[in-house]
């Protein structure tokens, strides 16, 4: 198989593109892929060429931290949760996520998630419990890992400094329903999000976790939250 991988050396430099190959099993996930061309210190490109290897994030490898997230094939995913064996194509395209600063190769900076948090004061003030019919969205709603997939196909998210993207409905959602909501919450909430969703739940979709947004935006625009 073919492993052709969009590549960066710095921040500032030009991206380019370098192909590999990668003879083992397709019953392996992507990030073993990557594992295995970065196996040994002599990697070389289709082309005989020696390459350095490759850049790329990974720390759970089990579908928890987000930190694996690229676009694999064209499609936002974790490279931990896609097996070779579920892909169609013959060959495997990998790049970084276009929503963020390329810091190298297929590692981003995404610590643009947590600033507009902070920004917004996304903190619990004070536990309040919230009702016991909000246990089982609340528990699907913290399920958020911050790896920024949702963000890479909204259509609505530019990387600037007002919409959030999903995961700030679903943080909205959760501070919501476990405390005394502020008047600044519902304010961040319709300014960084509702002002600008389109609702093409396309967040949904791509979610590894499988967090039900569109819940979570219905019960902040209602603000019932089982009291």
């Amino acid at each position: 198989m073919i492993v052709k991988i969009k590549r960066q050396d710095r921040p500032d430099s030009a991206p380019f593109w370098q192909s590999f190959v990668y003879d083992g099993s397709r019953e392996v996930t992507v990030a073993a892929v990557l594992d295995y061309l970065n196996y040994n210190d002599d990697l070389t490109d289709t082309e005989g060429h020696g390459a350095r290897r490759i850049r790329w994030e990974c720390s759970c490898l089990q579908k928890v931290c987000g930190a694996c997230a690229m676009v694999i094939n064209r499609k936002p995913g974790l490279a931990c949760a896609v097996f070779l064996r579920d892909l169609p194509e013959e060959e495997l395209t990998l790049e970084p996520l276009s929503k963020f600063p390329v810091i190298a190769d297929l590692q981003v900076d995404r610590s643009v998630i947590y600033r507009n948090l902070q920004r917004a004061q996304m903190y619990l003030r004070q536990y309040r419990g919230g009702s016991e019919k909000e246990y089982p969205h609340q528990y699907q709603a913290a399920k958020c890992l911050k790896c920024g997939l949702c963000l890479e196909v909204c259509p609505n998210y530019t990387g600037g400094e007002d919409f959030f993207g999903a995961l700030f409905a679903n943080e909205a959602y959760l501070l919501s329903s476990q405390s005394e909501e502020p008047r600044e919450l519902r304010r961040e909430y319709g300014r960084h999000f509702a002002a600008g969703c389109s609702r093409s739940l396309a967040c949904e979709s791509i979610c590894p976790a499988g967090i039900p947004t569109l819940a979570s935006i219905a019960k902040m625009n209602r603000g019932k939250f089982g009291k």
